[in-house]
């Protein structure tokens, strides 16, 4: 029976199971693709950022940072702060991946790994092999890609009441993922809104409301991850939907 299963994780499999996160990816995509344009940067640039990255959140923060004019070392900090989770995925799925899969394997795939695809991934009943796991990531990557694109192209032909519309469909996105967890969970909630008060800070006390977007970002997230991490510390005992925890 185990065999069966195993077999049961295929390239075609992965392709399928990836099909709702690439439909997903493309609406996204799509409004990361206006914001780069409408910030001047050319097509071939934002599908470049969207191919190398595959990042929502570090995309946006560290595109607003290049087009904001801000040194290398403030946008290389910020999207590592942001994308760092995505290490922590990485090494939680390398415990499920079969043994034989190569080293070689694991760096390569191990790019392409996201929320959305770490989940699905970690929902399988069976050791998750090479096959499975590229196609899970190639229809997402592709709907990434061409939404990007889409999106940077067809700026020009938009109206512009459509086009700042559609700019701000990305900062929607973020708001819908971070209220559902946090109506739930109390740690989440004070997170969302010591994060929003120590936002708000640096943009209108004074002093603090000249230190550039990329540090705020950085000094925010470390301060209040920090804070969480002190005073809400999880019980290794206790089940992740308990604890409150977001994926």
């Amino acid at each position: 029976m185990e065999r069966v299963e195993q077999k049961a994780l295929t390239f075609r499999k992965g392709l399928k199971d990836g099909m709702p996160i690439c439909l997903g990816y493309l609406s996204v995509s799509f409004a990361f693709g206006i914001m780069a344009t409408q910030g001047g940067l050319p097509a071939w640039v934002a599908l470049l950022i969207s191919m190398t990255n595959l990042t929502s959140a570090g995309q946006v923060a560290g595109t607003q940072l290049i087009l904001a004019g801000g040194m290398y070392v403030e946008i290389a900090v910020t999207t590592f702060i942001i994308n760092i989770r995505y290490m922590l995925m990485s090494l939680s799925l390398s415990q499920k991946v079969e043994s034989k899969m190569t080293n070689l394997e694991r760096w390569v795939l191990a790019f392409g790994i996201t929320d959305e695809i770490f989940a699905v991934a970690m929902q399988q009943r069976e050791e998750i092999n090479a096959k499975y796991l590229s196609g899970l990531i190639a229809t997402p990557y592709v709907g990434w890609a061409l939404g990007t694109l889409l999106g940077a192209t067809a700026t020009g032909l938009l109206p512009d009441s459509l086009r700042n519309a559609l700019g701000i469909a990305i900062y929607g996105m973020f708001i819908a993922i971070i209220i559902p967890p946090a109506c739930k969970a109390k740690p989440i909630a004070m997170v969302v809104l010591l994060s929003t008060a120590l936002s708000c800070c640096f943009q209108w006390l004074p002093f603090l409301n000249q230190i550039s977007t990329g540090w705020v970002i950085i000094i925010c997230a470390v301060v209040v991850s920090a804070y969480a991490a002190v005073r809400y510390p999880m019980d290794e005992e206790e089940p992740p939907e308990k604890a409150g925890g977001v994926g």
